[in-house]
């Protein structure tokens, strides 16, 4: 199912033993465009407030009592390495998070969470096969960002400005971002468009810029995207028949777009 961070936002996440707070941000990497946390305010419950919380440990969402479970437990989120969430996460810390839960590192693999591990509760039962002291140092840069500092990018087509990236939509059942939500703001009557991160050319971070090789014509006539209707299937196969792109559910890609 494909649900806006925004939407995400407002569930409320529980532990094993009891509610912890609520989502604030998310971290994705840059490379596969795969959620690789959710930054949780914990409000009063503890002294640093946030703390990050691995995909790999949630279950499905439940929409109906609007409230996200994890496989964990209160004292062992307390416990948890202290990463200063409102400074760049380096690759050492996030080896430091894995090795305390003794999950693999997603940047081991070929695929968008690594050799054998995947989010939706598929933490490993076992105790994994003690690690080269090391392993972690051949991947040196995380490759981390923000979705809230990443909104608000501009959107450049291939004949000009045509917009600004308003919101991300992300794959429950992987958690991989499917689509930005992009809002034409130079095209009267605006209206919002999805852009998968297959299309995207390359990104400027310094100049928080998103380059797609659509024009803006296309982008202007695509079908609209409107955040109070579900993403179905049968609207995904006509947005992706307007831009002439293979779908990804006919094969996985890594999205490298740096």
């Amino acid at each position: 199912m494909l649900n806006d961070t925004n939407r995400i936002k407002n569930l409320t996440i529980h532990a094993s033993d009891g509610e912890i707070g609520s989502i604030e941000d998310f971290y994705f990497d840059d490379h596969t465009w795969a959620i690789r946390y959710l930054i949780v305010n914990t409000g009063n419950w503890l002294n640093r407030k946030l703390v990050l919380i691995s995909p790999i440990f949630l279950s499905a969402p439940d929409w109906e009592h609007k409230t996200l479970r994890i496989s964990l437990t209160k004292k062992q989120i307390e416990n948890s390495p202290d990463i200063n969430t409102r400074k760049p996460v380096s690759r050492q810390h996030e080896a430091e998070y894995m090795d305390y839960y003794n999950s693999s590192y997603y940047w081991g693999g070929n695929s968008m969470w690594g050799s054998g591990m995947y989010p939706m509760g598929l933490y490993p039962a076992a105790p994994l096969a003690p690690r080269a002291e090391g392993d972690h140092l051949e991947w040196a840069d995380s490759h981390l960002r923000s979705t809230s500092a990443v909104a608000d990018y501009h959107i450049e087509a291939s004949d000009g400005d045509i917009g600004h990236v308003t919101d991300f939509i992300v794959d429950e059942n992987n958690w991989g971002i499917r689509y930005m939500a992009v809002k034409t703001r130079n095209w009267l009557p605006g209206k919002t468009v999805l852009i998968s991160p297959d299309w995207i050319d390359g990104v400027s971070w310094p100049d928080s810029k998103v380059t797609v090789g659509l024009s803006r014509e296309a982008l202007q006539t695509a079908p609209e995207y409107v955040e109070s209707e579900s993403i179905t299937r049968a609207y995904e196969n006509t947005l992706h028949d307007h831009y002439g792109r293979r779908p990804y559910w006919l094969g996985e890609s890594l999205h490298v777009h740096v």
